[in-house]
């Protein structure tokens, strides 16, 4: 195992090259956002959600 990249890493490289390969470049802003919601739904079940509430 030592000396392997990690999966989220080798998904996001496939990913770009993916994007730039297809031209699909209008991908990429749909793909963080949902990443952002996605962060978002996880600290909200964390002590830091109080935190996160005050921002809305």
């Amino acid at each position: 195992m030592a000396g392997r990249r990690s999966s989220v890493a080798w998904v996001a490289r496939d990913f770009l090259a993916f994007l730039r390969d297809n031209r699909k470049w209008w991908l990429l802003p749909v793909i963080v956002a949902l990443g952002l919601l996605a962060l978002l739904l996880v600290l909200g079940t964390t002590p830091i959600a109080p935190f996160i509430y005050t921002l809305f």
